[in-house]
């Protein structure tokens, strides 16, 4: 059973370690993890792809014998964004006033991590029949690219989860869709000349504003889907240019573009590539990050579970897609069923005086736990 003292005083412990990325300060965090999982005599394994960065993967083994096959995996990470100043509370205080816990990470994602580790030794102390295996992999890295966290787990074949659950959401809402996201520096190069002279030269500043008002005005071909808003083009950063009376041979400005599923990244970065060539062929792109949109069915088994289980509950779990990137998307190339949802406060996260409700957290790990055993029962074969 859920033990709500417990679950929230466990909170408060893990918003107490700094973990903040960068740069990348989770060792401590990592130690207590993996000391209170194997304090329930869990198979815990630890993977470390950076220095002093270790994921803790704890299972939780089911009796059948297809057990790791159909085997549920509960993700959350344990770094955070910076702290930054500002605060009123405690930043690793964990202080609680009105029904709210303060901290940086209480909403993301340490609330929803807390949740997860009361979810496992719930399921311990009561002797839950589990005919599959209950995984946990608590990960670094979430804040900047995760590329020493969930990304080389899934790659490397160290978790070949049945259905993975991403434990990083607010206020019970059901993720079954995402954009994609490509992020690109697009570098526009000219020729310099006198200021006085400029018809000597060719400006790369002025190709660079006239490229970037071509893109806004680009309108992508793309299926309406009933969980996301239509395509997105940001224009981020921007430089170039050396003196007020040179003409600048240089310029480059950074593009964020989400794209939606059922689009192809090629086609995207070919119609991005096309509008830049007809304003010069003296260009280049980088691309600094891709991500695969997704999607999963709302109808599909995994997701169904989760709602009716809330719904039973009298919880409302809101069944949404993301504008923005999580690491649902990770898991599309491996073959996953994946979704994400979460116990943490619509709007704080990254936040000064970031918080969770201690209700949502309480009622969250009753949800989680009673959907691991209702799923548990569904899955044979």
């Amino acid at each position: 059973m859920i033990n709500d003292k417990r679950l929230i005083e466990l909170t408060q412990k893990v918003i107490s370690f700094n973990s903040e990325n960068p740069p990348g300060n989770e060792l401590a965090l990592a130690n207590f993890i993996e000391k209170d999982m194997r304090s329930l005599k869990l198979d815990v394994k630890i993977y470390t792809f950076e220095k002093n960065r270790p994921n803790i993967v704890a299972t939780l083994k089911g009796k059948s014998s297809h057990a790791a096959k159909n085997s549920i995996l509960l993700t959350p990470h344990f770094d955070t964004v910076p702290i930054g100043s500002g605060w009123k509370f405690n930043p690793l205080g964990g202080q609680i006033k009105a029904g709210k816990i303060y901290g940086r990470g209480a909403s993301d994602d340490k609330g929803n991590l807390a949740c997860c580790m009361e979810v496992m030794r719930s399921l311990v102390e009561d002797k839950v029949n589990l005919q599959n295996d209950v995984i946990m992999a608590a990960t670094v890295d979430e804040e900047t690219g995760s590329k020493a966290g969930i990304i080389p787990l899934l790659d490397k074949k160290i978790l070949k989860p049945g259905y993975g659950l991403i434990v990083d959401s607010d206020e019970f809402y059901t993720i079954v869709a995402q954009k994609g996201l490509l992020h690109t520096r697009i570098q526009i190069f000219g020729k310099k000349a006198h200021g006085a002279y400029n018809w000597r030269g060719v400006n790369a500043i002025e190709q660079a504003s006239e490229v970037i008002r071509l893109l806004k005005a680009h309108q992508f071909k793309f299926k309406k889907h009933a969980l996301l808003r239509p395509p997105t083009m940001n224009i981020g950063t921007i430089r170039g240019g050396d003196k007020v009376n040179m003409v600048a041979d240089f310029c480059e400005f950074s593009l964020d573009t989400r794209y939606m599923p059922g689009m192809k990244f090629n086609e995207v970065l070919a119609q991005i590539k096309a509008i830049v060539s007809q304003v010069t062929p003296k260009f280049k792109i980088i691309i600094d990050d891709s991500q695969q949109p997704y999607e999963l069915s709302p109808d599909h088994p995994f997701v169904r579970t989760y709602v009716d289980t809330a719904k039973a509950m009298k919880i409302h779990a809101e069944v949404k897609g993301s504008e923005g990137a999580t690491v649902i998307t990770f898991f599309k190339k491996h073959g996953i069923p994946a979704f994400a949802t979460g116990y943490g406060a619509k709007g704080t996260a990254h936040t000064t005086d970031e918080y969770a409700k201690v209700t949502t957290l309480t009622k969250g790990a009753r949800l989680l736990e009673r959907f691991v055993v209702e799923f548990d029962k569904g899955v044979r074969g």
